[in-house]
């Protein structure tokens, strides 16, 4: 497996750092997955870390960043074994608390995690974090694709962490790379949020919370990073989708 890492932001005390895996001899059947690490003042949160698979090489490269016993929280967007699958290994070898959805608590067990003293449960209409000096900011964006679902919003940086809202299914390798022409861009959007994303209502009530938001990137979970007018040309697109419930009939 192959990964390396990306400082997407960087001031004197704020650090966003993206990381990548891929696995090029199993590209059929592996899924490429983007891993984020917010750091302020030298203490961490680590966003989606991933499957077991995934485990051994994103902890030797969080470490070149930051100590692990120094990440007090870790955020799980849904419950998918790519974004949860290694939080019992996160839980033994760090002593973060686990932010996620209240819908998915009962549900960590069968990662192997049953420690829910360690969670912070996010309701429905999310929550706003005190991270540093300024603020993170947990966004509902329920059935997109899952019923508990939440984007994160780094105030510093400016960064939309948008788990599976904006993700792309390109082959590997595909790291740090930014979309420079949305509308090639559409043909690896087009399928995956048709299917999974649940319906343009759900799109819809994202995007209208989102675009008020001063948002100089949005990172999600797989696939390409967007900024500049790409930035506002996906969620122009993203809100007019026709997906999930929408186009039932037609599958």
């Amino acid at each position: 497996m192959d990964g390396s890492c990306k400082i997407l932001y960087e001031n004197d005390l704020h650090k966003c750092v993206m990381f990548s895996f891929d696995d090029e001899t199993h590209e059929d059947s592996f899924l490429s997955v983007n891993q984020y690490l917010v750091v302020d003042n030298g203490v961490g949160i680590l966003l989606d870390p991933g499957s077991d698979v995934a485990f051994d090489e994103l902890y030797d490269a969080v470490s070149e960043h930051i100590k692990i016993s120094n990440i007090k929280y870790i955020f799980l967007s849904h419950q998918d074994p790519d974004v949860s699958g290694s939080i019992a290994r996160w839980s033994i070898s760090a002593n973060a608390k686990f932010i996620l959805s209240s819908l998915w608590a009962r549900f960590m067990s069968h990662y192997g995690f049953m420690q829910t003293d360690r969670m912070i449960l996010l309701n429905d209409k999310g929550a706003t974090l005190k991270f540093g000096k300024s603020s993170l900011h947990f966004i509902p964006a329920h059935f997109l694709h899952s019923p508990g679902n939440f984007s994160l919003y780094d105030e510093t940086s400016k960064i939309l962490f948008s788990g599976d809202i904006g993700a792309a299914i390109v082959g590997a390798p595909n790291q740090y790379k930014i979309v420079d022409d949305f509308l090639k861009h559409k043909e690896y959007l087009q399928g995956f949020h048709e299917r999974y994303m649940g319906s343009n209502k759900a799109c819809k009530t994202w995007v209208n919370i989102v675009e008020k938001l001063d948002i100089d990137m949005i990172a999600p979970q797989h696939g390409f990073l967007f900024d500049g007018k790409n930035t506002a040309l996906f969620l122009a697109w993203l809100k007019e989708l026709k997906c999930g419930s929408d186009i039932l009939g037609t599958l």
